[in-house]
């Protein structure tokens, strides 16, 4: 069986409170052997942690996500710092900037945003990024910090903006909105773009695919992605799962 990786999943969701462990099974056996499980506040990092910890194709990354700015305070940011020490996880993440809600003040998100970036640095790892009505800036600031890596995930930009996040090596991270045909200049970059800089997700339970639209995601899903990003491109689902799959590995060290 091919296997797939959903590069970010948000698996302790409590849409999957109820029938958790049966939606990973539908995962695996879908092929898909490799999940991402970002993190949004303080509190979802122990539970991510034991979920990832009773289940091996579960990898957990920690962050503070800018939409739930009401639950952080400035010592999570210490907490962090100490958790990445003492239990390291593939990634820095979820983090980023969100400029479309007119709640989560701008200049709060850009501190978290700065002091996670300069974590990831400090301890060599790669960022998982959100960017809603941001990505300019967000681009902007990854390249003044620079010395980062990672993908900015749910990519909804420009080509140009596209060019931009490869050229300083980062990835982009599609998933159910490329199967939407209305979607055509996100369908137009990922059948052009260089396949090692493309990964696979889900973000379940949010995003469903076009087959779907309306329902809770999950995981096992992301081969509704496979098919249309192997079809825009022209290649074969093998292929783009094995490299795509290559690809989280690697980003996230995952051996």
């Amino acid at each position: 069986m091919r296997k797939i990786a959903d590069s970010h999943v948000h698996l302790n969701d409590s849409a999957f409170r109820d029938d958790g462990d049966q939606v990973i099974a539908r995962a695996l056996e879908a092929g898909v052997d490799t999940m991402v499980v970002p993190s949004v506040d303080a509190a979802s990092w122990p539970v991510i942690g034991e979920l990832c910890g009773r289940h091996p194709a579960l990898h957990p990354a920690w962050g503070l996500h800018p939409v739930f700015l009401s639950n952080h305070v400035p010592a999570n940011v210490q907490a962090l710092s100490s958790l990445l020490n003492d239990s390291r996880p593939v990634a820095v993440g979820e983090i980023g900037l969100d400029f479309h809600r007119e709640d989560l003040d701008p200049d709060m998100q850009r501190e978290y945003f700065l002091r996670q970036l300069e974590l990831a640095r400090e301890h060599e790892l790669p960022v998982i990024v959100h960017a809603r009505n941001a990505l300019e800036e967000v681009i902007l600031t990854l390249r003044r910090q620079g010395g980062l890596r990672g993908v900015v995930h749910s990519f909804s930009g420009s080509e140009q903006q596209a060019r931009q996040l490869w050229d300083m090596g980062f990835h982009l991270g599609i998933g159910g909105p490329v199967t939407y045909e209305r979607a055509q200049r996100l369908r137009r970059i990922v059948a052009g773009m260089p396949l090692e800089f493309l990964l696979l997700e889900s973000d379940a339970p949010d995003q469903p695919d076009a087959f779907h639209r309306g329902e809770r995601n999950e995981p096992a899903r992301v081969v509704e992605v496979l098919r249309c990003v192997a079809s825009l491109r022209g290649e074969s689902e093998q292929h783009v799962a094995d490299l795509t799959r290559a690809n989280t590995r690697r980003l996230f060290g995952i051996y």
